[in-house]
């Protein structure tokens, strides 16, 4: 009786759902491959080999967390690994981006760990709801440091310093 409870539990916790990717994960994996794949043309598109020589390429321009993510799967010259494969193949097959993503979270769990930088706007922004990693990442954006900062208030006066300056370039 046990058993078969159990084998239905498995049975409706797989088939749920449970395992797959929520909306929000592995955003610079699926914004990075929706791009790769409209630089694709018909032909490329069903070929691997073609595949992973256009990432190759696509990848050369990326900076940031797109340039990690390409690194992750072999795509950058530096790479110490490759997974290409795991990634031109179900594209070529006209597998979704979402799925081949989930297929390379199974390989490499870094993949789907890469998260774009939130951006701040600063006109609407209450500084002193923010975290000083935040504000640390204001600074640092506007290449600015604050010598003698120990608390949060030390970085919200510096920030608040500056921000004529970098407020007036966004105009």
């Amino acid at each position: 009786m046990w058993k078969v409870l159990l084998c239905l539990l498995v049975a409706f916790v797989a088939d749920s759902g449970v395992f797959s990717l929520k909306e929000g994960e592995c955003e610079v994996c699926v914004s990075v491959l929706n791009r790769f794949k409209e630089t694709l043309s018909k032909g490329d598109a069903s070929s691997p080999p073609a595949i992973e020589k256009g990432f190759r390429k696509f990848c050369k321009d990326l900076k940031l967390k797109e340039n990690r993510f390409c690194y992750y799967l072999g795509g950058t010259e530096d790479a110490a690994t490759g997974i290409l494969g795991e990634m031109s193949k179900p594209l070529s097959w006209g597998m979704p981006v979402l799925k081949v993503c989930e297929k390379l979270e199974k390989k490499d769990r870094q993949i789907c760990e890469l998260r774009y930088d939130k951006q701040i706007d600063l006109k609407n922004v209450n500084l002193k709801k923010l975290k000083v990693r935040d504000l640390k990442k204001i600074l640092n954006d506007w290449d600015e440091i604050c010598d003698g900062c120990l608390e949060k208030a030390d970085f919200i006066k510096r920030i608040e310093e500056l921000k004529p300056k970098y407020m007036r370039e966004g105009l």
